[in-house]
Parts: C-alpha cells; structure tokens; sequence
C-alpha cells in the first residue's frame, strides 16, 4: 500500500462512520476534519487519537500513540500503521421507523382485543464519538444512515410496543380515541429510548410516533367504532334539542313581554286601567248575549255590572241613560194639541198639522232639557206645548 502524506474525508454525506482506506502515512503528514466531524486513530481496536475540526500536522510531538506503534524503517522516514476513522457529528433528520410487528392488547373501554401497528421518524446526532464507533462499527468500513437504523429498530421497536399498550390501559382510552393522545405517546417513548442511545453515544433530538395503524377490516372494530360513533352522536343530539328548547323557551317569554310591554303602553295613552279593560270585556259580552237592542235586557245588564267599580260603573250608567233617552226621544210623544202619537223627526202633527216643538227646547223661554221632565224647570211651561 503507498504511503501517502494528506488524510481527508472522502465518504458521502449520508454516511455517519467512514474508514480511511490507507492504514499507513508518514512522519508530518497532513490531517484534515472537516466541520461536524471528528477524526479517530485506533490500533488493534483500541483508541490511540481523537481529532476535532481543522488541519493537524501528523509528528512526533503530537502524536501520543507514536512510541507504542511498530516502527518500519523506509527510506529515513516513520511510518505509523493503524486505523482512521472520520465520524459525522451532523444532526441526522427525519430518519423514519415503524413496528415490523402488531401491538396486541384488550382495549380498555369495550374489551375486545385490538392489534395495532406504528410508524413515525425521529432525529439523533452522535455526542460521544468514540463510544458510537466502537459500539456500532466494529470492523466495518463505514456506518450509512440506513445500516444504522436497522441495527438500532430491535430494540426501538421493542421499547415502542411495550409503552404504547401499558399508557393505553393505564390511562383506559380507546381506539377511537389514541389519534389525541400521539404526542404523549411520542413522549412516553423517547424517554427509554433516549437513555438506550445514550449507551451508544447518541443523543436522541426528537422522536415522533406520526401514524397508529388501525384494524379497519376485524368486524369487531367495525361493530365498536359505530357504537362509539353513536354514542358521541346521541349525546350531541340530545344536547341541541335541549338547547333548542331552552331558546324556544325563552323567545315565547321574550314575546309575552314585549307584548305586555306593547298593551301596558297602549293603556297608558288611552288612559284607562287592567281592571277597566276587563270590565269593556265583560260589557262586551252582555251587549252579545242579551240582545242590546232589546230595551227589557238592560236591568239585567246593569245588574251584572253592580261588581264594576264606581268610576266606570259611573260611566257606564251614563251611556245606558243617554241610550235610553235617546230611544225615547227616537220613539216620540203625543201631539199637545190632539194627543195623535208623533216620532221625533216628526215636525207637524199627522193628524192635525200643528207644528210639534223640539222635545228638548222649551217653547217658550228656551230652557235646554238634560232629563225627562213633562214641564219646563224655569218658566213651567209644558214641554210640548207651543
């Protein structure tokens, strides 16, 4: 193998643990890391030499392994034979996992078993870079992304269907109801998972479980998901009926407001009271059941109305008696002169052709009559004389 004088990163970027080819170098040769990296000299699988970022002159000086390495005599010059290893400290992103089996258990609500599946990604970085190339690389040339989730899915898996199930009974939810409960269940996870990469020199930046997979074809699940669907459904629906009632509720006490409101004002303008209008009401009725043109009924109306208080009893008994003045006046008198019987829009007597005097002016001083007396209070002329 030639001997070279300049060692540099020459793997891809998805690759986390690279082994330098050449396992000889010279006295001064040049060490370049780059960033996010660190550079490891072993020999025989023991560590002799860690390197951060930046360019190292490879001598004696700074070279602590030197006096314990086999020394090759070559044209004048020191020749170290060992192993170097370029390790990526870059945050590895989005690295995706998933259950290569079902998760078994009884659910906790309806009793009847339930094998799930789950998937999601995580994020990690390497913090201990000797104990991460010793751990998983072994003899290996190189350590890509991939290699490295295969040789960490045992036991992440392993931690995964042990968690899920027991924060499942333990806090008793469904599932119908495990999709609200990801990112606790994401949490409930990374923590045993984090302290098992941590013995691998990783630290664990995120981890997420993004899907449960569900069994969308057991007839049982099917049964129970409707049952579950019913039971959030009824109790909805009960639930807007109530509060459909309780609105109808209040809109017919709103209305019965509004209009007592409404006839509390009509009253006020009109100026009469409650107790008033109902004794219209009941005036009302006896005007419709006793035959109000029939002049014989009205005792009787008035005898009904004796409950009626005195102010509207009062105007009341006016009406009847100016009704009553105005019928007689409508069905006339006699004639003064022959007695022959006369109406009131009679201006001269049918029978004898004497002129018939107004019945409520007095012929002769002109007295204006307000009851029903025969002879004039004032000058005690006869009504019907002229």
């Amino acid at each position: 193998m030639a001997v070279i004088d300049i060692l540099k990163y020459e793997g891809s970027k998805d690759i986390l643990i690279w082994k330098h080819p050449n396992t000889e170098f010279n006295n001064n040769a040049q060490l370049i890391v780059n960033e996010s990296q660190q550079a490891i000299f072993l020999n025989d699988g023991a560590i002799l030499s860690i390197y951060g970022p930046g360019k190292h002159s490879l001598e004696t000086s700074n070279l602590p392994f030197v006096k314990t390495l086999l020394k090759i005599g070559t044209g004048g010059k020191t020749l170290y034979n060992t192993e170097l290893y370029f390790v990526n400290l870059t945050e590895q992103m989005a690295i995706k996992w998933g259950t290569n089996s079902k998760i078994s258990y009884l659910d906790p609500e309806y009793g009847f078993p339930v094998e799930i599946g789950a998937c999601g990604q995580m994020s990690i970085a390497v913090d201990n870079a000797s104990k991460f190339l010793v751990k998983l690389v072994g003899t290996d040339k190189q350590l890509t992304r991939e290699q490295l989730t295969d040789n960490l899915r045992s036991f992440l898996v392993n931690r995964v269907k042990t968690v899920i199930p027991s924060y499942i009974l333990q806090n008793k939810i469904n599932i119908f109801q495990i999709d609200r409960y990801l990112q606790v269940l994401s949490d409930e996870c990374k923590s045993p998972i984090k302290d098992d990469l941590n013995g691998y020199g990783i630290e664990l930046r995120s981890f997420l479980i993004t899907t449960v997979i569900k069994p969308d074809e057991d007839p049982n699940y099917i049964r129970f998901k409707e049952i579950n669907y019913r039971k959030y459904t009824d109790v909805a629906e009960a639930e807007l009926n109530q509060k459909v009632a309780v609105i109808e509720q209040e809109t017919k006490a709103k209305q019965k407001i509004i209009e007592a409101e409404a006839l509390a004002e009509k009253r006020r303008i009109e100026g009469y009271s409650y107790s008033q209008e109902r004794s219209f009401d009941v005036t009302e009725k006896i005007a419709e059941n006793e035959a109000s043109g029939q002049l014989g009924n009205i005792g009787v109306g008035l005898g009904m109305m004796s409950g009626i208080g005195a102010p509207l009893g009062n105007q009341v008994g006016s009406i009847v008696g100016e009704t009553i003045k105005a019928s007689s006046d409508i069905a006339g008198g006699y004639c003064h002169k022959c007695g022959n019987p006369v109406s009131y829009e009679d201006l001269f007597c049918r029978k004898c052709g004497t002129r018939i005097n107004p019945l409520d002016i007095c012929s002769k001083c002109g007295y204006t009559f307000t009851d029903d007396a025969s002879f004039c209070p004032k000058c005690g002329t006869g009504r019907r004389e002229g």
